[in-house]
């Protein structure tokens, strides 16, 4: 990748969330992490490409934090997709359009693409998202109102969705 990147670390009120930009828009958000230097290891060996900015999207950073204490926080920044198939994005995208506080099922995710019948693929294609919060997977769940899976453990997603006021499963 020859484009310019930048990325930030800062810390919310969850931990230590870092950011990844490219000219494009946002390519990688990270779930809060215990320490910066996790932060940093979790925006991954792309970020040693990347130029430290710490005042990339100040108003980005200030909506997360504002997030991570349970405020409702929109995202509507540019996100980079390049790094993904179609299909994620599909999936991404219709993910983006869940409203704060609601969640959605995989079946849901997957009729939104066109694509009924692949709930278990919409699953794999959460668990590929870059892009936490921003694109929030946290949001969908499994058949019967289950939590299903999610990158950054069930107690993170638990946790997210009690922040946001959403029925939590048990």
């Amino acid at each position: 990748m020859t484009e310019k990147l930048e990325y930030v670390v800062f810390q919310t009120a969850f931990g230590w969330v870092g950011i990844m930009s490219s000219p494009r828009g946002l390519l990688n958000v990270t779930l809060p992490q215990m320490t910066m230097a996790d932060a940093q290891q979790a925006l991954g060996d792309i970020r040693h490409q990347a130029i430290w900015s710490p005042s990339l999207s100040d108003d980005l950073a200030t909506r997360v934090s504002a997030y991570f204490v349970g405020q409702e926080a929109t995202f509507p920044d540019a996100l980079d997709f390049s790094m993904a198939t179609r299909f994620q994005r599909k999936v991404w995208e219709a993910t983006r359009l869940i409203p704060y506080g609601q969640t959605r099922s995989y079946g849901w995710v997957a009729e939104q693409v066109g694509k009924p019948r692949a709930a278990r693929a919409v699953g794999q294609a959460m668990g590929a998202n870059p892009l936490p919060i921003i694109v929030p997977c946290h949001r969908v769940l499994a058949t019967g109102g289950r939590l299903g899976g999610f990158g950054g453990g069930l107690e993170m997603k638990r946790r997210l969705l009690s922040l946001e006021g959403a029925a939590v499963p048990a």
